[in-house]
């Protein structure tokens, strides 16, 4: 497990710190920083503030999940299923939830809203080809895999 310090302003004074839920959690929670409940209509997407911004390490991006709890209990979770925060990005960190399920549900003031996953990736640079290596799966679309 790496460890790393992350540079955390609040923009707001009610703004919680991202927080690990156990000891090998890989998500850190993020949390609804609003003033009043807000409710989510079925079908419906809201722009939830954070009132944080960061500032993540060059070769590093913050990936927002859905919380686990929130999604399957609630039916709530990101509009765009992950949420990417590039590592110059400055600006407040913010979640589009989108209720899946049937029935009005209401996020409250400093409720868990998502999870915030710190990964490294790599920058790739794209060569163009005529051709490509043959593997045992070659051109195999959707559900090839699971086929025998």
């Amino acid at each position: 497990m790496l460890n790393a310090n992350i540079s955390v302003k609040k923009l707001d004074s009610n703004a919680v710190l991202p927080t690990y839920g156990s000891a090998y959690a890989a998500g850190a929670d993020l949390y609804a920083c609003i003033e009043e409940p807000v409710t989510f209509q079925p079908g419906e997407t809201h722009l939830i503030h954070t009132g944080l911004a960061m500032e993540l390490p060059e070769g590093y991006a913050g990936l927002i999940y859905a919380r686990s709890g929130l999604a399957s209990k609630k039916g709530l979770a990101p509009a765009n299923k992950v949420g990417v925060i590039d590592a110059d990005y400055r600006g407040e960190i913010m979640v589009a939830l989108h209720n899946h399920s049937t029935s009005p549900v209401s996020i409250e003031p400093k409720e868990r809203i998502a999870q915030l996953v710190i990964t490294p990736y790599l920058t790739a640079h794209f060569e163009e080809t005529s051709e490509l290596s043959d593997t045992l799966r070659g051109e195999g679309g959707f559900g090839s895999t699971g086929r025998r």
